[in-house]
């Protein structure tokens, strides 16, 4: 079992310090630690795994397991640690040899625990599991980002359909350039707005009757026949009493 670097009983040697701890709530889900050398050495089980997870960043050395360590005691004996009050480790979840899951949580009293972090050994290498804020905080991000770029490409392909390419219409609007947008909703209100209008307006009055004396032009069978058109062009036109004849010849009604 490996042991905390402690000081040689008999000589000057010491040995390097435990690595410096991380501050409380320092995320360490980027991090991932491995040890070749000692996974070359020795085999992963439950009986050593925690030996194993104290060499890493993760291990607080402050911990109730490291003192049952400095005892000569199992780290990870349930009867010992329910008797101390702290931070502990215990092992949850065991699939040897690939896969191990270690809790790390607070104990106040030999029946309540409150879990805090967890960490899980997969084929040798060691990660900090993400806690559960930070998961669905991802999810969601990504969902939102993929919302957002289909409505950003459905937004696209209607701003291509309300356009109207305007350049055959006439020559005079070549040089105005290629699309023209319509909008739709502009479009139903206005056309709901003139049938209300037309609706509230009273029907069209008929037609005035023509003046006295006015003879509306009646179509012949010479202008029907092609032959006596030309003879029909050369009669001058119906004229006009009203409008022709001078406001001194214009009849009083």
């Amino acid at each position: 079992m490996a042991t905390p670097p402690q000081a040689a009983a008999g000589g000057n040697f010491e040995a390097p310090p435990p690595p410096a701890m991380q501050p409380p709530g320092t995320d360490m889900t980027g991090i991932c630690f491995r040890d070749q050398l000692w996974l070359n050495t020795y085999p992963l089980d439950r009986n050593l795994i925690f030996d194993y997870f104290a060499l890493s960043p993760f291990y607080d050395w402050t911990c109730n397991n490291e003192q049952l360590r400095m005892r000569s005691i199992h780290p990870l004996d349930i009867t010992q640690l329910s008797k101390m009050t702290g931070i502990e480790y215990m092992l949850s979840e065991v699939m040897e040899p690939h896969l191990f899951v270690i809790r790390k949580q607070k104990r106040d009293s030999p029946e309540k625990v409150t879990p805090m972090l967890a960490y899980y050994i997969l084929d040798g290498s060691i990660y900090q599991a993400p806690q559960l804020c930070n998961v669905f905080a991802a999810r969601v991000g990504r969902a939102l980002y993929y919302i957002s770029k289909a409505f950003t490409t459905a937004a696209s392909k209607l701003e291509k359909i309300g356009y109207v390419d305007t350049e055959n219409e006439s020559e005079t609007f070549e040089s105005k350039g290629g699309k023209e947008a319509i909008d739709f909703k502009e479009v139903k209100r206005v056309d709901h707005i003139l049938n209300s209008l037309q609706r509230k307006l009273p029907p069209a009055p008929p037609l005035p009757p023509f003046p006295d004396g006015f003879i509306p032009p009646a179509t012949t069978e010479a202008e029907k026949d092609p032959e006596n058109q030309q003879a029909v062009e050369a009669q001058p036109p119906a004229v006009d009493p009203i409008i022709d004849q001078g406001p001194a010849k214009r009849m009083k009604f």
